[in-house]
């Protein structure tokens, strides 16, 4: 079963919000065995939206369409989709109440302008928006189903987890699609894709391997289809089991997570507790860690030490080894994670120090020269890096790369 997103606006097309509406989409869509064909943005344009609605028919069996519901005179896309299905607009009475009782609950007064969002092309069904003014509309038309939401995201993701997927399910007969996502770190895809080659040849037909790398990660993802969930599910497993064995230990998870949660759970479920030092990131790993909800079970806090006089004022790295070996040092990044360890009382900590660009390289330190420690009571290891020019990129391979051995030092005391 294949379907296409439509998003509506040019606020997305002049980059002046950014479409997440369709990633989330994507996602519940392939849960329920709906593959995803096409995801296109359009202008508010009458012509424009009139050409996608005819093209992504061609296509697919399901249209999703996201924006333009709102009560302005931008905002085109019912009139539209009544021209395209060549019918007129009538007052829908459910739509009616819905929007008299979100002003009456604000005790805001009705104008005509919002009257106007309950009138909807006359060949539809309704999906109440229950979080807004704007409803949300389901058409079944030659065979094709088309579902007009709201572009605000949490109104959308109400229809679409409430009402558009319960209709889905009811009206058509849906495969099964299971994932397996394996997440890799320190190994670049071409190797990774050579030393898998022949389990990668031996799939069959109904499953996939695709290789999805991100700064230092390589994600490998088995997508299968298929009428049997329990062998589905097996078969996948199996080839999960042989991937894993292959790869060894750039493996750290078996689900789709991000790296650093991958750390927070190990840690979490041990009772074990983390703080970071940093300079050359800038709080970016802190900033990793603590966007998930429970990171302050394990992360205990960290700091950011650019200055020599930080780092010795407050992770008690030696005046003399800063002047002797530098900042970007071996000796420094070991005194660094050391000091966090002891000054912020924790079971681990991480330090990185170095050279994120674009400027402040030297001949024996170029850009993109990072040192990174990781410490327990027993055990302090550090290693170099060298990676490129580009100040973004670097700060987010020296993160990954901590992480990483992080989760090397945890594995050695029993993870």
């Amino acid at each position: 079963m294949l379907a296409e997103i439509i998003t509506i606006g040019d606020e997305i097309l002049i980059g002046q919000i950014v479409d997440t509406n369709s990633a989330w989409m994507a996602e519940q869509l392939n849960r329920e065995g709906i593959r995803i064909k096409q995801i296109s943005s359009v202008s508010d344009n009458r012509e424009h939206i009139l050409a996608a609605l005819a093209e992504a028919a061609m296509r697919t069996d399901i249209i999703l369409i996201t924006g333009g519901l709102g009560p302005t005179k931008d905002d085109i896309t019912k009139k539209t989709l009544a021209e395209y299905f060549n019918v007129g607009m009538v007052l829908n009475l459910d739509a009616l109440t819905n929007v008299e009782n979100i002003f009456k609950k604000y005790n805001r007064p009705l104008l005509e302008v919002n009257r106007k969002q309950a009138e909807v092309p006359e060949n539809c069904e309704i999906i109440v928006n229950n979080n807004g003014t704007a409803p949300g509309m389901w058409f079944n038309e030659k065979g094709k189903i088309y579902v007009s939401m709201p572009g605000v995201p949490f109104e959308m993701k109400y229809m679409i987890e409430e009402a558009v997927i319960p209709k889905l399910r009811k009206a058509l007969k849906l495969p099964v699609i299971i994932h397996k996502t394996i997440l890799t770190v320190g190994e670049g895809e071409s190797f990774l894709a050579e030393k898998i080659a022949d389990i990668e040849d031996s799939l069959p037909a109904n499953i996939k391997l695709a290789y999805l790398p991100k700064m230092g990660q390589v994600r490998l993802r088995l997508s299968g289809d298929g009428d049997n969930e329990a062998e589905l599910q097996r078969k996948i497993e199996e080839f999960a089991v042989k991937i894993i064995d292959r790869v060894g230990i750039n493996v750290v998870a078996e689900e789709d997570i991000p790296l650093e949660k991958v750390v927070l759970n190990y840690m979490a479920h041990r009772g074990l507790t983390l703080t970071a030092a940093e300079s050359c990131t800038g709080g970016y790993i802190s900033h990793l860690i603590t966007q998930h909800a429970g990171s302050s079970q394990v992360f205990l806090g960290g700091a950011v030490s650019y200055a020599y006089e930080l780092k010795e004022s407050i992770l008690g790295v030696k005046n003399e080894t800063l002047w002797q070996h530098g900042a970007v040092s071996e000796e420094t990044v070991k005194e660094m994670a050391e000091g966090a360890l002891l000054n912020f009382k924790s079971d681990y900590a991480m330090a990185v120090t170095g050279i994120a660009g674009p400027g402040g390289g030297t001949e024996d330190k170029p850009v993109g020269t990072v040192w990174i420690a990781a410490a327990n009571a027993n055990k302090t290891v550090a290693k170099k890096f060298t990676f490129g020019n580009k100040r973004l990129q670097n700060i987010e391979r020296s993160a990954v790369a901590a992480f990483f051995m992080l989760i090397t030092l945890l594995r050695e005391d029993g993870m």
